[in-house]
């Protein structure tokens, strides 16, 4: 984008909420509690045809030589520094309830001291007395001060058409965001990818090595990662740079386990995050295993018909035994973790990975990569493990192969039926990419069973590969194209008349037509 507008501020002053007003969207997520947001919150905005990057940080708590104990407050107060170094323009928010603390001065110490245009809201003004309060902010060394209500959008329009005179115009030739017709939803935009799992199984990490940045804050303390937080990420590949979106998000856990209102937000996000991915990478710890919460949150990616890789992360831990195995020559057979299969024990990598897609059954298409975020171990195979399922996501079966590989396949093997009717095959379709959905038209649709249904993928997978993407088969009956036969009456013949009673009005030779009786 052209330009980009940092909001900052000490913590609960409304900055994620003014953040969600000129986003046009609920993105971040907005509490009373201070410290919500942790990490640097973006989304693609535009302002009267002006188009932007938003950056949403969170709250400065720390006055100058103050040093905290909490690693996160300390990641977060970086995270900060980052936004601000990175903006065109800074909004510094404030609270006119409160009035000047000493933190809002500390804030705007620093931000003279970056040199960047400064514009201050001053949030919660919600009627004539409050914006009395207006004055007490000059001392605050900031010319540009707007009165403004997040929540309810009051004198938002001012504060941006202020803080936009500051972002550079955009290159002749280039449309904004919402009219540009280039700008489309996947394959030709940036790739989504959700990356999910559990709390504290390395999800941040594998984000930071990608990019090989600090971009979003990790510590040892499950549920750090709050907000879905999207990273932009571009890699070359043969000369062709390729665009993505990793999508941080926080940590899925059981539902009985959510004891407040954030971290019960912070799941939603993520949920929703599965759901606008085009790829979802489910992280799973090597060192535990797969839990019963891993298969839950696989069952929400089937849910969503999402492709899929599974990623072993931590496999540093683990990967030891198995190296010393192998320049020993014991036939690789070294003792990676007592993962228990009933009576036997995996003592290989490729039982390892048979054993994740045992117990993952539903998500058995999903190709299994393990990595490790600390020393980045395989991540080069998890992106190349994200091209091909993008290309199989992307390919279009043409119709006469498509139908002859299914018809092959029916007559291989038909559905059972419990009343001895057979099915019959007579056409089929590809209707969308993502996920592949393929229509097929049927003498019965209520043969097609979820059994039947899952062959008829397999056989898919066999043909065309299809590998990490979930495949659907609609069956419909065919409809009644021919109208029953109706006998209609010539169009010659003339119609016959009939009495009152409904006799017939012809007259009968010889026989009163009254009394019925013959003539004299």
């Amino acid at each position: 984008m052209s330009g980009l507008i940092a909001i900052v501020g000490r913590p609960n002053v409304g900055k994620s909420a003014l953040f969600n007003r000129i986003a046009g969207r609920r993105i971040a997520i907005v509490h009373n509690e201070p410290g919500v947001t942790r990490d640097r919150v973006t989304a693609e905005a535009e302002w009267n045809g002006r188009p932007f990057t938003l950056v949403d940080t969170g709250g400065i708590g720390l006055l100058r030589g103050e040093k905290s104990a909490d690693v996160i407050t300390r990641a977060a107060f970086d995270q900060v520094q980052l936004a601000i170094e990175a903006a065109n323009v800074i909004i510094i928010v404030v609270n006119v309830q409160e009035g000047v603390v000493p933190l809002d001065r500390e804030v705007a110490q620093r931000l003279r001291e970056c040199g960047k245009p400064v514009v201050v809201a001053v949030n919660k003004v919600d009627n004539a007395r409050a914006e009395g309060g207006l004055n007490e902010f000059a001392e605050l060394g900031f010319a540009k001060i707007f009165p403004v209500t997040a929540i309810h959008g009051y004198g938002v329009e001012a504060l941006m058409d202020a803080a936009i005179a500051f972002i550079p115009a955009a290159p002749e030739g280039t449309l904004p965001l919402a009219d540009n017709p280039d700008v489309a939803p996947w394959p030709t935009g940036p790739l989504k990818l959700a990356i999910v799992g559990r709390p504290n199984v390395g999800k941040s990490s594998i984000i930071n090595s990608l990019t090989r940045s600090e971009r979003v804050i990790v510590s040892p303390i499950p549920g750090t990662t709050r907000d879905a937080v999207d990273v932009p990420f571009e890699v070359e590949t043969d000369g062709v740079r390729q665009k993505y979106v990793l999508i941080d998000t926080a940590g899925i856990r059981k539902s009985r386990r959510v004891d407040d209102s954030v971290e019960f937000f912070s799941v939603k996000r993520s949920e929703d995050s599965i759901a606008r991915a085009d790829i979802v990478v489910f992280v799973l710890d090597a060192e535990s295993g797969i839990l019963e919460q891993d298969k839950k949150i696989a069952d929400k990616i089937i849910e969503n018909h999402k492709a899929c890789i599974l990623v072993i992360n931590k496999w540093d831990l683990v990967d030891e035994p198995v190296r010393k195995a192998q320049e020993a020559e014991v036939e690789r057979r070294a003792t990676l973790k007592k993962y228990e299969r009933g009576p036997e024990v995996l003592t290989t990598l490729s039982e390892f990975g048979s054993w994740v897609q045992e117990k993952l059954f539903f998500l058995d298409y999903a190709p299994v990569i393990f990595t490790s975020a600390k020393s980045g171990f395989n991540l080069d195979r998890l992106l190349e493990a994200v091209r091909y399922v993008a290309a199989q996501l992307q390919q279009k079966i043409p119709t006469p192969l498509l139908n002859r590989t299914l018809r092959d396949a029916i007559e291989r093997r038909q559905p059972v039926s419990a009343v001895g009717h057979r099915l019959k095959f007579f056409y089929a379709a590809q209707v969308r990419q993502a996920p592949p959905t393929f229509l097929l038209f049927v003498n019965r649709d209520e043969l097609f069973s979820d059994v039947y249904s899952k062959y008829l993928a397999e056989q898919m997978r066999r043909a065309f590969g299809y590998e990490g993407c979930p495949l659907l088969m609609v069956a419909k009956p065919r409809p009644q194209t021919i109208e029953p036969f109706r006998r209609e009456q010539p169009k010659h013949s003339k119609p016959v008349k009939r009495g009152p009673r409904g006799e017939s009005r012809k007259r009968t030779a010889g026989v009163d037509r009254t009394h019925r009786r013959p003539r004299k």
